[in-house]
């Protein structure tokens, strides 16, 4: 797996908790043509997982985010 790919799943995931928190359907984050992009997408995924999340579903992005940075290491 790609570094794109093991960050893009964290960008899904992330996408996934912020849609539950937020009472939504989960919809497949966009793979834009460059892995460029995909750091600024985690960030604005992050974000609304701060804003909508429950205790739990933030322990859960967290751990995302660990188990990515374990990944890339």
């Amino acid at each position: 797996m790609s570094r794109g790919e093991i960050v893009y799943a964290l960008a899904q995931r992330l996408a996934d908790l912020a849609a539950d928190a937020e009472g939504q359907p989960r919809r497949p984050v966009p793979r834009l043509q460059h892995d460029t992009s995909i750091p600024h997408q985690v960030t604005v995924l992050a974000s609304d997982l701060l804003a909508a999340g429950s205790a739990a579903q933030l322990d859960a992005g967290t751990e995302a985010v660990t188990t990515t940075a374990q990944a890339l290491s």
